[in-house]
């Protein structure tokens, strides 16, 4: 691999018990690496604490606060306002806001507690003007109704670690969205997402881990950390015929300019 490329992981969660005993290490270890920016998400209001603390902690890291659809039913008035509050005392910190959405797999939450929790932080989002990171999973008409219904966001916003097909994929960055994808495409039966991997305009493309989770080949079924986005870059440049350079490059000026930062790169 070339040494003279930078990479960001979109979308992880450092906060998480996973890398609890280790998290200077994970991060030195992606920097050493060249990944050198990580956006630790927030999911509910205790998640997105800590994930802004740990963005104040570290020049690598950047935060976004949010309620994922699983913890919808946490959402209250008083919890969405202590959010706001975080983010207008961290604005160097904070950088977006989610990981927000909508989950029919699952259902923590009742599907229309999901939807109503979902279009009060889109549009607290579009009031403070942070772009928003979309949880989708089965959900694809609902979550792109209700982001359609409540846009245009002028910030735009992230569909992490996409699951639709290419003409979904269309249809979400139309509405100024990213696709951000995640270890899975390095999996052998990957075939629709590979597909959206390689045709998607590379200046709408992003990288994450979605650490600890989904793994890329050849650490599937281990702890996932920021490091691994090597290996997700590695097989997207491979799908679309570029050098992984090429790819770092643009998926890291993507990054920057949807969040609104830049990273020691």
């Amino acid at each position: 691999m070339p040494d003279d490329f930078c990479l960001i992981d979109s979308h992880c969660h450092l906060d998480m018990a996973d890398y609890q005993s280790d998290l200077d290490q994970v991060i030195d270890r992606a920097a050493r690496h060249n990944v050198k920016g990580i956006v630790t998400i927030g999911i509910d209001l205790s998640s997105s604490q800590d994930a802004v603390a740990i963005a104040k902690r570290w020049k690598a890291v950047r935060a976004t606060v949010g309620f994922h659809p699983h913890d919808a039913d946490k959402a209250s008035q008083k919890a969405l306002a202590q959010l706001v509050d975080l983010v207008e005392k961290n604005t160097e910190a904070v950088v977006g806001w989610g990981e927000i959405g909508l989950d029919y797999v699952k259902k923590y939450s009742p599907p229309e507690t999901q939807r109503s929790v979902f279009r009060k932080q889109l549009r607290i989002a579009r009031e403070l003007k942070l772009p928003v990171i979309i949880h989708d999973r089965d959900a694809h008409e609902d979550c792109l109704r209700i982001v359609r219904e409540e846009g245009p966001f002028e910030q735009g916003g992230i569909m992490h670690c996409f699951s639709g097909d290419l003409n979904f994929a269309r249809r979400v960055m139309a509405n100024n969205f990213h696709i951000s994808i995640p270890g899975i495409v390095t999996y052998n039966k990957a075939d629709e997402m590979q597909d959206v991997a390689s045709h998607v305009p590379i200046e709408r493309l992003l990288v994450e881990t979605d650490g600890p989770f989904l793994a890329p080949v050849p650490y599937r079924g281990k702890r996932n950390e920021p490091l691994y986005t090597l290996f997700t870059a590695a097989r997207i440049a491979e799908l679309r015929g570029i050098e992984l350079g090429e790819l770092a490059r643009q998926t890291t000026e993507n990054c920057q300019w949807i969040f609104g930062t830049e990273f020691n790169c």
